[in-house]
């Protein structure tokens, strides 16, 4: 199975789209993520869903706002709020973490590569198949 990150945008109005991914289709929301960092000084979040496999178990989709929201332990913001009322709406919580900014890797597909093996690790996210 292959299990890919869709990055939607960077999370400042993106965030409304993945709220919509989540609300018209709550039964395929594995599980909810909140990606904690520090960008250029700010305290900021990545927010995303992992959804369950497609009907033949090829495929698995993360979806996600990369980096374009306040971090919520900072400062309370509307978009996250959103966010976790969809996830509780479908019987979820919120798993977070917190972790290296993308910029600190020279190419987005490395920083989705370290935040598979740290959901691989903390085993949120299915082993491959």
């Amino acid at each position: 199975m292959r299990q890919k990150f869709i990055e939607l945008g960077e999370g400042y109005t993106d965030i409304y789209e993945l709220v919509e991914l989540g609300r018209q289709m709550p039964e395929r929301i594995e599980q909810a993520l909140a990606f904690y960092c520090e960008k250029n000084g700010q305290p900021s979040a990545s927010l995303a869903f992992i959804m369950k496999p497609t009907s033949e178990q090829k495929f698995q989709p993360i979806y996600i706002c990369r980096e374009g929201i306040p971090n919520p332990h900072e400062k309370q913001n509307k978009r996250f709020t959103m966010f976790k009322e969809t996830a509780e709406e479908a019987g979820k919580s919120v798993v977070e973490f917190t972790v290296k900014p993308s910029s600190t890797f020279p190419e987005t597909e490395l920083y989705f590569n370290y935040l598979i093996g740290i959901l691989r690790t903390n085993k949120i996210l299915r082993p491959l198949s």
